[in-house]
């Protein structure tokens, strides 16, 4: 699968995403990941917040990890992690058959990201899913 870096590619993933899970979603409302979660929210996206030191975050329950996900559709993995955290990440999105990986700023790991095009992850990176939602679809 693609990485994406283009307009086109990444309105498509995102008009046609309806489960995003956030790993790293915080349940303090100043943090990103929280402002992120809740406007993909208020965007019609079913949120998945993922973890473990929370038990619920926006209204939602947490999930632990992505395994605990298994068998639910996962169609991004939005990630609000430190680099060093990206190749179990990866492991475990492809573990639950996420369609695909969405690197916000500062969590890129080159070889995770190969990792994950390799096994046939589409991923984009290196960019907040907040903004570029905002920039080419508008609020749902």
């Amino acid at each position: 699968m693609p990485y994406i870096d283009d307009d086109d590619g990444i309105r498509t993933l995102l008009a046609h995403a309806r489960t995003i899970a956030v790993v790293g979603l915080s349940d303090a409302p100043g943090r990103d990941s929280n402002r992120v979660g809740r406007y993909l929210l208020g965007a019609g996206y079913d949120v998945i917040p993922v973890n473990p030191a929370v038990r619920e975050a926006l209204g939602l329950v947490a999930a632990p990890d992505l395994d605990s996900l298994a068998g639910r559709r996962v169609d991004i993995v939005d990630v609000f992690r430190r680099p060093e955290h990206l190749p179990a990440i990866v492991e475990a999105a492809l573990r639950i058959g996420a369609g695909a990986l969405w690197l916000q700023y500062g969590t890129r790991d080159e070889r995770s990201v190969r990792r994950a095009l390799d096994a046939g992850l589409t991923v984009a990176g290196e960019r907040c899913i907040m903004v570029e939602h905002a920039r080419l679809l508008g609020r749902r």
